[in-house]
C-alpha cells in the first residue's frame, strides 16, 4: 500500500478540520516575528507546494516592520520576490484565535530555488550542514522562561491567579503552588505542544513573580529544536491570549526582578552516535574543550545575536543569573558557559548568554557556528572559573547595545559561518533600531528635566 506523502497528510489534516476557512502562511524574520500571508483554506496545497511568492526582504525588517534603509534588497534590487517553501514542519493549530486556523512554517529561496541565507532558519540550516560534512550531529535541548502578565496593566504587572482572583505577587521560585494557580494554561499550553511535536518537558516557576520556564527534551535535529522554540513561543502567547492574561519573553521586563533567558544545551554525535565530548572524565574532552574556546572567543562580536535589543542589555548585568563576563566554569551557573555534571555520557555544553528575546535559529547558528571554528582551529579555552565570576579578572560581554552592534561589525569569526549579505543586513537592521530608540524622549526624562532645568 503507497504511504501518503507529508503534503498529502496536511492537506488530510486540514479536510478533517473543516471549520478552519483560512490559514497564516508565515516565515520568521531577524527579530524571531513570523511575517506572510492569510491565505484561504483552499491555497494550501499552493503554500505546501512552493507556490506562494513574498519580497526577499521579509525577513530582513526592523522590529516595527519597516525596511532597513540602504537595503540592497529593496530599492537597489526592486524589492525582488523569493519562493515561499514549506519547512515540512506540521501545521500548528491556532487555537486561542476566534476563528479555528493553522500557520504553515515556511522559509525563503531565492529565484533559482537556492536557499536564501538571509532567512534565519537558512542561516541555521546552513551551519549544520558544515557538521554533516564533518559527520557530526548536534544533540540540542532549550530551555525558554517566560513572564505572564496582567493584560489590563500599562506596565509590567504579575497577574491574578485564574483559582483565587488575587494578584500573584511573590518571587515563589519552584513553587508548585504557583504552577497549579495556572493549572488551565499550562495544560492547553502542553496539549498543542503535543499536537506539534514539540517535546516540552519540565515546566518550573522561576525566580519573578509570574515568571516561569518551560524546558525541552534533547534533540538531535537542530533545526528541529529552533523550529520548536519558535513556534512555543506563538503557542504560549497564543493561549495566555485565551487565558485572558499576556505571555512575554521580552528579556527584563521588571528592572528588580530575573530576566527572561535562552539556555541552550548541546553536544555532537559521531556516526557511531557517540557522544565526541565525552572521554570518559569529568573534564571532558579536547573536542569540548576546543568548542568551548571557540565559543568564548566569538562570544564579544555574537552578543547582539544573543541579546538583539535595547532591553537584552537590562539582564545582562552582575549577580542576576545572568551572565556578565566572558567565562566558563564546570557546575557553575554563574559563568556564561556551563558544563553540567551527570554522567560522561551525557557530558555538554550550555550556553547560558541568550535571552528569551533573542531569534532562536540565530542563537543556535551562532553557538554552533563559534563551536565548529573552535574545534578546527583546535583552539583551547583560559582556566574554568570556580565561584562568583564577577570576583575573577575577566573579560566583560559588550556593556551595551551600540557597543554590542560595534563588535558585531567588526566580526572576525561570524564571517566563516554567516553569510555577508545577513551579516551585513543584521547590522543595519540592529543599527535602524537604535538610532531610532535614540530619537526617542521618554517620561522619564521630561519628569526629570522639564521644569528643574
Amino acid at each position: 500500500m503507497a504511504q501518503t506523502s507529508p503534503t498529502e497528510q496536511m492537506l488530510e489534516w486540514l479536510a478533517a478540520r473543516p471549520a478552519i476557512e483560512n490559514l497564516r502562511a508565515g516565515v520568521c524574520d531577524f527579530n524571531g516575528i513570523m511575517r506572510g500571508k492569510l491565505i484561504p483554506v483552499k491555497q494550501a496545497q499552493k503554500a505546501l507546494t512552493g507556490g506562494l511568492r513574498i519580497p526577499l526582504s521579509t525577513t530582513s525588517v526592523d522590529i516595527w516592520g519597516n525596511d532597513i534603509a540602504g537595503s540592497s534588497l529593496v530599492y537597489e534590487s526592486g524589492d525582488g520576490d523569493g519562493i515561499l517553501q514549506w519547512t515540512g514542519r506540521n501545521i500548528l493549530a491556532m487555537e486561542w484565535l476566534e476563528q479555528p486556523t493553522g500557520l504553515i512554517p515556511l522559509w525563503l529561496s531565492d529565484e533559482s530555488g537556492a536557499p536564501f541565507l538571509v532567512d534565519p532558519r537558512r542561516a541555521l540550516a546552513h551551519v549544520l550542514e558544515k557538521y554533516s560534512a564533518l559527520g557530526l550531529r548536534p544533540v540540542v535541548a532549550t530551555e525558554l522562561e517566560f513572564y505572564l502578565l496582567d493584560p489590563d496593566e500599562p506596565r509590567p504587572t504579575p497577574p491574578k491567579s485564574p483559582a483565587t482572583g488575587k494578584v500573584r505577587d511573590a518571587n515563589a521560585v519552584l513553587s508548585i503552588d504557583e504552577i497549579d494557580h495556572f493549572d488551565g494554561f499550562f495544560n492547553d499550553v502542553y496539549a498543542l505542544c503535543a499536537q506539534q511535536g514539540i517535546p516540552a518537558d519540565t515546566a518550573i516557576a522561576e525566580g519573578g513573580a509570574g515568571q516561569f520556564e518551560i524546558n525541552f527534551a534533547h534533540c538531535d535535529d537542530a533545526l528541529r529544536a529552533a523550529d520548536d522554540a519558535v513556534l512555543f513561543k506563538r503557542i504560549v502567547k497564543g493561549v495566555a491570549r485565551k487565558h485572558g492574561i499576556v505571555a512575554s519573553f521580552m528579556a527584563k521586563p521588571y528592572a528588580q526582578r530575573s530576566g527572561n533567558g535562552f539556555h541552550v544545551h548541546f553536544s555532537l554525535l559521531d556516526k557511531k552516535d557517540e557522544n565526541i565530548f565525552d572521554d570518559g572524565s569529568n573534564q571532558g574532552s579536547k573536542a569540548m574543550q576546543h568548542a568551548v574556546a571557540g565559543l568564548l572567543a566569538a562570544m564579544p562580536e555574537s552578543t547582539l545575536v544573543f541579546a538583539p535589543h535595547l532591553n537584552s542589555y537590562r539582564r545582562l548585568q552582575p549577580n542576576t543569573h545572568a551572565p556578565s563576563a566572558i567565562s566558563w566554569g564546570y557546575e557553575n551557573r554563574n559563568a556564561a558557559i556551563r558544563i553540567p555534571g551527570g554522567p560522561a555520557a551525557a557530558r555538554r555544553i550550555e550556553h547560558r548568554v541568550s535571552g528569551a528575546d533573542a531569534n532562536p535559529y540565530l542563537v543556535l547558528a551562532a553557538i554552533l557556528g563559534a563551536a565548529l571554528a573552535g574545534m578546527e582551529a583546535e583552539q583551547m579555552p583560559v582556566d574554568p572559573i570556580v565561584g562568583e565570576a564577577s570576583s575573577c579578572d575577566l573579560t566583560h560581554l559588550p556593556a551595551n547595545w551600540r557597543t554590542a552592534i560595534d563588535s558585531f561589525e567588526t566580526a572576525k569569526i561570524l564571517p566563516s559561518f554567516f553569510s555577508p549579505m545577513f551579516l551585513n543586513l543584521y547590522a543595519s537592521c540592529k543599527r535602524q533600531e537604535e538610532r531610532t530608540f535614540a530619537s526617542q524622549i521618554t517620561n522619564f526624562e521630561y519628569s526629570t528635566y522639564l521644569e528643574t532645568t
